[in-house]
């Protein structure tokens, strides 16, 4: 450990003097100021960075423009440190701990892994200004990811899921508290993936390794005026389907869990997709009935929701319908359950679907909400700021999907200088 410090701090002391031994930055007594006015060189001023070598000392040309009284340094804008103390580098080496561990732990394992000393609150601070950051080009960019193939068919989920939230955050908000205040902010979540594999043993279709993509935040998905704009949420799906050139596939399919927002989205974006409601969901609703009726303990239950099961698997929705009517008029979950699937039952079409070869299972929507959002944002005693929360989920979905190596190869082409 100390003989990597030692070679850290020569390695810092050599970069530092070949940059300052570098006087090209210095391109005559003047510079054109973003004013359209001549900014008069003003001598070479010291800054010191950290790095991912450790503190840095650098001196760098300034142009000063009198017309509008601002100042820079050329330098400072071609190696990305401008308004800023750190570089690049250690940003993006910050920005990954930050996405995925705490940022008490985030700290702590730069200072093991590394030998850098950046703060519990640097580290917070930086994480969520590059999620910042990549959030605004996750709503700028949307040239389609190069693929090899173009899957039979692809699928596409939603869902919600809550974290929790700072007090401040919540004014106004009701919630599932005794009191009616809530305590949670709903994140929505879109994924895309592929399953062109089947289970030999089931036939059940497989996810395909790697294909799964997340973009999420807390977003609303309520259609704003008249219907001529998409919501915040929708946008973000549609912006998400053009990534993955989710037009191109002979198929296509919408899974959600039965909620009202997934569907209407669903048919306005992709009007001609398969629309599927998650089995588990549904299976769980009869659950919920079946207890309501019986008794949450007993067989007698738990052997009325295996029948439901089947026969909601076996296509006979008209049966289950038909039980559910009968408890309906005295039992509310067996009315709501009735209404559910009555609802839904176009989405329901399991027997159908099964012999598509169709997924009929959101479990990677699932997964995606506890991988990219649970493990990261609703461990204990954490509480967010809409603006921090979404920050990290931008960072966090980047990373989970792949597409980190690309955003940080356009910031990188964004500080070069112009030939």
């Amino acid at each position: 450990m100390a003989a990597r410090r030692e070679a850290f701090k020569i390695a810092a002391r050599a970069v530092e003097r070949r940059l300052n031994e570098d006087h090209s930055d210095h391109s005559g007594p003047s510079r054109v100021c973003s004013c359209g006015k001549d900014a008069r060189y003003a001598g070479r001023r010291a800054k010191t960075i950290n790095t991912v070598l450790g503190e840095m000392t650098l001196v760098r040309a300034y142009y000063h423009c009198s017309d509008c009284r601002s100042g820079w340094f050329p330098r400072d804008r071609t190696l990305g440190i401008a308004d800023a103390s750190i570089s690049p580098a250690l940003t993006r080496m910050i920005g990954l701990v930050g996405a995925m561990v705490s940022f008490e732990e985030g700290s702590e394992l730069l200072r093991e892994l590394a030998a850098i000393r950046a703060d519990s609150k640097q580290v917070e601070r930086t994480a969520e200004a590059l999620g910042r950051e990549i959030a605004a080009d996750e709503r700028t960019y949307t040239e389609p990811l190069p693929e090899t193939t173009v899957p039979t068919t692809l699928y596409l989920g939603m869902d919600g899921t809550g974290i929790p939230m700072r007090k401040q955050e919540l004014t106004g908000r009701t919630g599932k508290q005794p009191d009616g205040t809530s305590k949670t902010r709903e994140v929505k979540l879109c994924t895309v993936w592929s399953a062109e594999r089947c289970d030999p043993e089931t036939g059940v279709p497989m996810r395909d390794p790697g294909s799964v993509t997340y973009t999420a935040a807390i977003e609303s998905a309520a259609q704003r005026d008249t219907g001529q704009l998409l919501s915040d949420f929708a946008a973000r799906v549609e912006r998400e389907a053009k990534r993955r050139d989710f037009d191109k596939p002979v198929r296509r399919a919408v899974l959600g869990d039965g909620a009202v927002w997934i569907w209407k989205i669903a048919s306005e974006l992709f009007p001609d997709a398969v629309e599927i409601v998650d089995r588990y969901h549904a299976n769980e609703h009869l659950s919920d009935a079946s207890k309501a009726i019986y008794g949450a303990e007993g067989d007698l239950a738990r052997h009325w929701a295996r029948e439901r099961h089947d026969e909601l698997n076996a296509g006979k929705i008209d049966h289950v319908l038909a039980i559910l009517r009968v408890h309906a008029p005295d039992n509310d979950e067996a009315r709501k359950c009735a209404e559910y699937i009555e609802h839904n039952r176009d989405r329901m079409r399991y027997p159908e679907f099964h012999a598509a070869g169709l997924c009929t299972s959101t479990g990677v929507v699932e997964a995606g909400c506890k991988v990219a959002i649970g493990t990261r944002l609703k461990r204990a005693g954490m509480h967010w700021t809409v603006r921090g929360a979404n920050a990290i989920i931008a960072l966090r979905c980047a990373k989970l999907s792949g597409r980190f190596e690309d955003f940080w190869e356009r910031r990188a082409a964004a500080l070069r200088p112009a030939a």
